[in-house]
């Protein structure tokens, strides 16, 4: 397939987005060890790098009619009135079409890591986290050709959200290093992680439940870098500069918050957007859904120290406020574990294939 653009159905979708940024480029004269967390965290990152096109089995299949096979009561227009109203045909389009949606913002979401990891190779003022940064580039990109090559079976693909563009926009633009830092690494990624893990967990398709624990792997590596460097950088900042990211901080969580809504996706299918939107919220669902993706979120913005009365009063609003004593390093541990495990399930697979051919092929030689 030529361009992925093809499978939008949202008309005039310009083909390149330009982001003006003014920063500067730092060098690191001194090439010394770095710090130890830092460069386990690099090595850790240089052995686990791997193909996209190897490791994935892509020779599973997708449903067409629920691609991800995700029940329908853990989607949001299956709690809203409208959804007990459609045809078999109007709910297997819908799902198609949402499924897509949220895969098309992993996708998105991926290529803005990838320019974000990009910049801050450049701007971080250590030799250590450049090193780190330049193998998250890499695993980036193969991020994007894994969702990308996933999407094409879904037969449509949806450009990025009004609200991750908006904070993507805000990292890039701007000059200071550690801000591209909180909003990718700590905000999209963690909040990612938690999307991802949802997906990972209640999806009954092989091929998606791989993809994205495949993904995690490499994304848990991601916070935990934000984590070290942040966590060593805010105590040097004054009172003021750190109630500015306070301030960044808390806009980008509201704006992370709303991600999910998929209001483009019910308009272009023609349904009642904000009647969706609001069915959704008062059954429950998704103000449970929205908490859950800062699971992630909340530990480390406790960790790295921008752990004000000002946040707390925030995620105490968004309900989330419980998620900061949860164990990061645990999470990380189980996105590990989940990954070696279809790692070996695609070896046996294989294995299987290999003794299933010669088996064949005994056979034939037997019948001569």
């Amino acid at each position: 397939m030529a361009s992925l653009s093809d499978l939008y159905p949202i008309p005039d979708i310009d083909p390149v987005w330009t982001v003006p940024q003014g920063f500067e480029a730092s060098f690191d004269w001194d090439y010394d060890d770095g710090r130890k967390q830092m460069m386990h965290l690099y090595q850790k990152g240089k052995d686990m790098q791997w193909d996209a096109l190897g490791r994935i089995d892509w020779s599973l299949e997708l449903d067409t009619e629920n691609p991800m096979e995700i029940p329908d009561e853990m989607s949001g227009p299956f709690h809203t009135p409208y959804w007990a109203k459609m045809s078999d045909t109007e709910k297997a389009e819908l799902r198609r079409h949402m499924q897509s949606w949220i895969i098309s913002q992993f996708m998105q979401g991926e290529q803005a890591a990838l320019i974000c990891a990009a910049k801050i190779v450049q701007q971080a003022p250590d030799l250590d986290a450049k090193f780190y940064a330049s193998t998250q580039v890499m695993d980036e990109a193969r991020h994007v050709e894994a969702y990308k090559k996933f999407l094409e079976g879904f037969g449509v693909a949806y450009p990025m959200t009004k609200p991750l563009r908006t904070l993507v926009d805000q990292a890039l633009r701007d000059s200071r290093w550690d801000m591209t830092y909180l909003a990718m690494q700590v905000v999209i990624e963690g909040l990612a992680l938690a999307a991802f893990n949802n997906i990972r967990e209640i999806a009954k398709n092989p091929l998606s439940q791989q993809v994205n624990a495949f993904v995690m792997e490499d994304e848990s590596r991601h916070v935990s870098f934000g984590r070290i460097t942040l966590r060593d950088y805010y105590p040097e900042l004054t009172q003021a500069e750190r109630d500015e990211r306070e301030e960044f901080l808390v806009e980008a969580c509201y704006l992370m918050r709303d991600r999910f809504e998929a209001r483009e996706l019910y308009e272009h299918l023609g349904l009642p957007a904000d009647d969706f939107v609001s069915a959704q919220k008062e059954s429950g669902f998704q103000q449970h859904f929205q908490q859950t993706l800062f699971q992630r979120i909340v530990p480390i913005v406790r960790d790295i120290g921008l752990w004000s009365d000002r946040i707390k009063g925030a995620y105490t609003d968004m309900g989330v406020i419980g998620f900061a004593d949860v164990d990061y390093d645990a999470l990380t541990a189980i996105d590990d574990q989940r990954a070696e495990e279809f790692d070996e399930m695609n070896r046996r697979a294989r294995e299987d294939y290999v003794k299933g051919v010669a088996a064949e092929g005994a056979a034939v030689t037997a019948a001569e």
